[in-house]
């Protein structure tokens, strides 16, 4: 926090996050109100169109914007996402929804690549960017933590529709905080060559050419699945089949978060005593387990400890996700060069919402059609194969072989 240009760029980070919050509680709440016992399958399908928007705009948009400097994308896409937000409050149709839910994504889409990949030339040592990630992380945990916290405050004066507006209001300061800031010139600019065919598909080529990278998809399967429990069916368990009352809405994803952060807190002194790769395969292994226990309570979860255990195993799994999810950016990092870096990161960002394609509808749907429990049963089996595949395909290190080394001022030396 040091370094002046990042702490802008956090604190715009931060500022959006707790918008996006409260767009989270906010959107599970009008979903009940439209479809009531089938919200789910609404949100499971809301969420479904954002990773379509994630997966098919990312790739496109980062090609066509390669020669431009970031903050103007930055900007662009902010003021963009606080317009949708802001038409919210209107609707009255749940294909309403599905309409604005892919133009506000597509904008995030936009913003949350360029964003990461800025990072780490504003943050060359390779302590500092750990530090980084573990912010990163933290702030990502405050749209599952502090938000809902500050909806279940609001929702005591205010109607959800309000919530929105607040929304809106993240979107613009962080525009303001990224105009007010000094970013570094894109390398990527000025090597932006080849056709817009050619930048679409680079970042996925690096990704499919590198042993550690083909790991991270299946990773990225092993965490699309416990988000798309909580995240899709928390407001199905909470509302429906709890009967408690919508501010337990935020308390139960308040639960995920804090699980998330603990982990988050404590990341840069595991990545200084144990390898990148223990730590994240660490993560992969808890999450089949609590998502196991997870389909039991499904079945069950209208026992008199049902709610408690619940938020328990809501902390468990935002902390398996928030193990692999922190570092994994120092494996993308560590794959890329400051070329090819924005390519990969967007690669990351489709590739890994392309998981929640399975998962979303799968949370969504079959929790409508079938009930929770199957739809756990689903999600855990997913996991599960991500997780398993994830062992089997990470090569362990190899020291003398390694492609990177850290200098003696914290800056990281490639080597080809």
């Amino acid at each position: 926090m040091r370094n002046r240009t990042y702490r802008h760029l956090f604190t715009a980070q931060v500022v959006a996050l707790l918008g996006t919050g409260l767009l989270t509680v906010a959107l599970g709440l009008l979903a009940f109100d439209l479809a009531g016992a089938h919200s789910g399958a609404v949100l499971g399908t809301a969420l479904t169109i954002k990773m379509i928007a994630y997966v098919g705009v990312s790739p496109v948009i980062n090609a066509l914007v390669a020669k431009l400097p970031p903050k103007p994308v930055l900007i662009g896409a902010d003021l963009v996402r606080a317009a949708m937000a802001l038409c919210l409050p209107f609707i009255a149709e749940v294909w309403q929804i599905y309409i604005v839910v892919f133009l506000l994504q597509a904008a995030s889409a936009t913003f949350t690549p360029a964003f990461q990949s800025v990072i780490p030339s504003v943050l060359p040592a390779e302590r500092d960017y750990t530090n980084a990630l573990s912010l990163s992380r933290l702030a990502y945990d405050l749209e599952s933590l502090i938000s809902p916290a500050a909806a279940a405050i609001a929702l005591t004066v205010f109607s959800y529709h309000e919530l929105f507006i607040g929304t809106a209001a993240g979107f613009v300061v962080s525009a303001l905080m990224v105009a007010t800031t000094a970013l570094p010139l894109s390398r990527t600019a000025a090597s932006a060559e080849g056709s817009v065919w050619h930048r679409t598909t680079l970042g996925v080529r690096i990704f499919f050419a590198s042993p550690r990278l083909r790991s991270l998809l299946a990773l990225n399967l092993a965490v699309a699945a416990p988000t798309a429990l909580v995240l899709v069916n928390t407001v199905v368990y909470v509302r429906e089949t709890l009967g408690r009352p919508e501010t337990d809405l935020a308390v139960a994803l308040g639960a995920y978060g804090i699980g998330s952060m603990a982990i988050a807190l404590v990341i840069p002194r595991l990545l200084e005593r144990f390898e990148t790769r223990t730590v994240m395969l660490t993560g992969a292994g808890m999450i089949p387990i609590a998502m196991i226990a997870a389909s039991i309570l499904s079945f069950r979860i209208e026992t008199p400890a049902g709610w408690i255990t619940l938020l328990v195993l809501w902390v468990v799994l935002g902390a398996a996700n928030s193990t692999i999810l922190t570092p994994s950016a120092r494996v993308l990092r560590d794959a890329s060069d400051e070329h090819t870096r924005p390519y990969v990161f967007t690669a990351q960002f489709s590739l890994s919402h392309a998981c929640f394609i399975i998962t979303y509808p799968a949370a969504g749907w079959i929790g409508a059609q079938v009930g929770l429990g199957w739809a756990a049963v689903t999600l855990t089996l997913i996991a599960t194969l991500g997780a398993t595949v994830a062992f089997i395909t990470w090569p362990r290190p190899v020291h003398q072989a390694e492609i990177s080394a850290v200098r003696d001022d914290g800056t990281r030396e490639h080597r080809r």
